[in-house]
């Protein structure tokens, strides 16, 4: 462990408080925390996993105030090929047939939408005159994917022909979709405009599997789908990723409020169980922030950040909302916009 001046084991905060509990020997407030990191402790050399629950809990115990730096998560790193699997020239492609080739992308594609929630049918997959994606839930989307350098202009010609075969009169009430490189020829776009078919960018797939990657649950399907226009629709998807990014640095700010309060409470006093109303974290949040929010819509925000599925913040039920009281469990990064 390197200690110095500038690098204390503890900060004075941390130290003031831990300084108090021992003189006035008052017991742990978390026992139950503190026997689980002792139990971690010898499984953090071998455990990733392991290694970050330790971490988190010595920062919620205050026992550390060092971050502990995020490892890529190795079952995620196909995220990082959607693009380049779909955009690929002849020269990356050697030794591989074009079948190959838009196999890959069609695989990747597959995993994508699987990934964001679509529930992908089999079904109707199966060689040329298959579809290449059909998915049932939460409603009916029907994909053409194209790897290579652009989309060819008959693309949505065969998407129509293979659709409607295999679904039938069910492929006009379908979601219709083609993922493919490059920028598409205003022959396909018209196309595409009257047909009523949508065209995504392989990179526009892979930021909003980014995106659900880093935030979990962030990409709403009910509320893509408004964006899933005729022609393509880049412009409209990267406007829902900004507007998806928007609501999570709002959420990060109402934390990052409580998270204040908490601070300038325990630089005036030692005591370490800070909660807060609904009140004192809208007017905190307020001072700092635009735009100005109410009572209300603090309220709902906090209970939402509150539940057990999320956690970034702990909730106190009061007798009615104005008297519930919040505190803070863990930050959430804020996204860049």
């Amino acid at each position: 462990m390197t200690v110095s001046q500038a690098n204390p084991v503890l900060n004075d905060r941390f130290f003031t408080i831990r300084k108090h509990q021992l003189e006035t020997r008052q017991p742990p407030l978390h026992p139950e925390l503190e026997e689980l990191q002792s139990a971690l402790a010898s499984l953090t050399i071998t455990n990733p996993a392991a290694k970050q629950l330790d971490q988190d809990i010595k920062a919620f115990l205050g026992w550390t105030t060092e971050e502990l730096i995020q490892q890529p998560d190795a079952d995620l790193a196909w995220i990082n090929n959607i693009a380049a699997l779909g955009d690929r020239s002849k020269e990356q492609d050697q030794g591989k047939s074009n079948y190959q080739a838009g196999t890959e992308f069609e695989n990747i594609a597959r995993r994508s939408l699987e990934f964001l929630g679509f529930k992908l049918e089999e079904a109707y997959k199966g060689g040329a005159g298959g579809l290449d994606l059909f998915c049932s839930k939460p409603y009916s989307l029907v994909s053409e994917c194209k790897a290579g350098k652009s989309i060819p202009d008959r693309t949505v010609e065969e998407l129509d022909r293979i659709g409607k075969r295999h679904l039938k009169e069910n492929y006009m009430n379908a979601v219709r979709l083609i993922i493919g490189p490059g920028k598409p020829t205003k022959q396909l776009q018209a196309s595409a405009a009257i047909s009523k078919i949508s065209i995504i960018n392989v990179m526009t797939l892979q930021k909003l599997v980014e995106l659900h990657a880093k935030y979990a649950g962030s990409v709403d399907l009910i509320e893509l789908k408004k964006y899933l226009a005729p022609g393509q629709i880049d412009y409209k998807i990267d406007e829902y990723i900004e507007k998806v990014k928007r609501q999570i640095q709002l959420r990060s700010q109402i934390v990052q409020a409580v998270q204040q309060l908490f601070n300038q409470d325990n630089e005036r006093s030692v005591t370490t169980s800070q909660n807060f109303t609904v009140t004192e974290i809208r007017a905190h949040y307020n001072a700092t922030q635009n735009p100005k929010l109410t009572d209300e819509a603090v309220h709902d925000l906090v209970i939402e950040l509150s539940s057990p599925l999320i956690g970034y913040l702990g909730r106190i039920k009061g007798s009615d909302w104005k008297s519930d009281r919040f505190y803070f469990l863990r930050d959430l990064p804020t996204p860049q916009i």
